[in-house]
């Protein structure tokens, strides 16, 4: 694409016409706000249920900045189209109701996160299940300051410098956001072994490495398992692939016979990533054959986009027939076993994407609770200094399976595994966290019951359950966090430059 910027004018009758900016000029929000309309009318999947110009009024969106602005627009356009099945719109936000649930706009942030370049903490908390104050660590990213510092998943957190009490209560959850916000972070944190350290940690850029763990597990009844931790659908050249080829170098070296892959918290990243990986682990025999196909709006499946036309999309390029992705394997790992997913609510898009392609062809099954549900995603539209990302395209596999607005649900009848919490008191490839543990004993015995455990805890009796947790969580923002699926490269090779 080209390092030019469109700008939508929307004149008397809401014809878009288009003019070149040169990146550093600044044109009136308006103008932009008119564009973000135009856009949608053309390009999002469920634009025909957006008002008239006049009825939406796009101008009259205000807010405590030109960004928040913005959001409030594309949030209002997102909630016209409703879900026959749910009655709710398709992009209802259970914990936000009005805001979206897929679509966004931001300026640049999320093309830096996918290269794979990270300017945060470098880890994320969680509220686990045995009280309103057993705040723990979720996750660590490898390199960041917060490994650096020494944290791990599964702590314990015991105070937040700044924060009155780590507990759930509003006011609180609150006072942690704006901590989770700011630039460093003091916490005193308690090991598994019960000694207690006090950290600082302090937002840094560092370069992620989305394979968070890769082991190979040997079962009792002589089973190779290899296990895989994917943060995010990274930019496939530039990060994901060397770590991804690694890890599964290693599992063919290792002969393994079954895979667990653990997206509980990968809320997805670029496509291109996602075919990858599906890729690595398909039988070579499926080479060539249809993977799934992305679905766009009938304006642009009949090649009437005059406003993507000028950004230099070709004739063709939303057809079915060129979005049709098919199987090409790579390397020659050969699972003659169980391909188990691991998933969370943070499980999204790409994610679900990457399991959904696998399903009609391979033994699938899901351990954890209901992932996220998007089957829908985007390419960016550039405007001005923004990057919007509208939903655009609907995906279904080879079998024609998609739809899950509500979510995978595992050990359901569509998704067969095993519903269970995530243990978020032990650490990644720990064979005794819940999670793991059930997989490898489904891989071990054909069932996916373990002996009962506590939880590590003074008391160890969970008394929360695995929705009021995933309320409670979706309370604290993520702000580095990305949900979506993502066209990167699909149009380059048709498109004019």
């Amino acid at each position: 694409m080209k390092k030019n910027f469109y700008l939508l004018f929307v004149a008397l009758t809401a014809l878009a016409t288009t003019s070149c900016k040169h990146h550093t000029e600044t044109p009136s929000i308006d103008l932009v706000k008119d564009s973000v309309y135009m856009y949608a009318r053309e390009d999002y999947l469920w634009y025909d249920a957006l008002p008239t110009t006049d009825a939406f009024n796009p101008r009259g969106f205000t807010a405590s900045s030109d960004l928040a602005a913005l959001q409030k627009e594309v949030d209002a356009l997102s909630q016209y189209k409703i879900n026959p099945v749910t009655g709710k719109p398709y992009e209802y936000n259970r914990s936000y109701p009005g805001e979206s649930k897929y679509s966004f706009i931001d300026q640049g942030q999320t093309s830096t996160i996918l290269g794979g370049n990270n300017a945060d903490f470098g880890f994320f908390p969680v509220f686990g299940p045995l009280s309103n104050t057993d705040l723990r660590v979720r996750y660590v990213n490898p390199g960041s300051p917060a490994a650096n510092a020494g944290l791990h998943r599964g702590e314990l957190i015991t105070n937040i410098v700044g924060v009155p009490k780590l507990d759930t209560n509003s006011t609180n959850i609150n006072y942690i956001n704006r901590a989770l916000s700011a630039n460093s972070i003091t916490m005193t944190l308690q090991r598994s072994n019960g000694t207690t350290y006090t950290a600082t940690v302090t937002a840094a850029s560092y370069t992620a490495n989305p394979v968070m763990k890769d082991s190979v597990y040997t079962t009792s009844n002589g089973k190779k398992v290899g296990y895989l931790v994917l943060s995010t659908f990274t930019d496939l050249k530039t990060n994901a692939k060397a770590p991804l080829d690694a890890a599964f170098n290693y599992f063919i070296a290792q002969n393994i016979t079954d895979l667990v892959v653990d997206l509980r918290y990968n809320g997805g990243g670029f496509v291109e990533t996602a075919e990858y990986l599906d890729n690595l682990i398909a039988p070579a025999s499926l080479s060539g054959s249809p993977m799934y196909t992305a679905y766009y709006n009938n304006k642009l499946q009949a090649n009437n986009y005059p406003l993507l036309t000028n950004l230099g999309f070709a004739k063709d390029d939303f057809t079915i027939a060129n979005n049709t992705s098919y199987f090409s394997k790579q390397k020659t790992l050969n699972i003659t076993g169980n391909v188990i997913f691991i998933i969370t609510g943070r499980t999204a898009s790409a994610s679900e994407l990457t399991i959904n392609n696998l399903r009609p062809h391979m033994n699938v099954k899901l351990v954890g609770t209901t992932s996220y549900g998007k089957p829908v995603g985007f390419f960016y539209i550039p405007i001005d200094t923004y990057e919007l990302y509208l939903s655009e395209f609907e995906t279904k596999n080879s079998a024609g399976q998609g739809g899950y607005y509500s979510g995978m649900t595992a050990g359901s009848t569509d998704y067969p595994g095993y519903y269970s919490a995530d243990d978020v008191a032990h650490d990644f490839g720990d064979p005794t966290e819940n999670l793991l543990a059930r997989s490898l004993s489904y891989i071990n015995v054909g069932t996916f019951s373990i002996p009962d455990k506590q939880i590590e805890s003074t008391n160890g009796v969970p008394t929360l359950s695995v929705a009021q947790q995933a309320e409670l969580n979706s309370k604290i923002k993520d702000h580095n966090a990305f949900t979506g699926m993502l066209f990167k490269d699909r149009f380059k090779a048709r498109r004019r430059h």
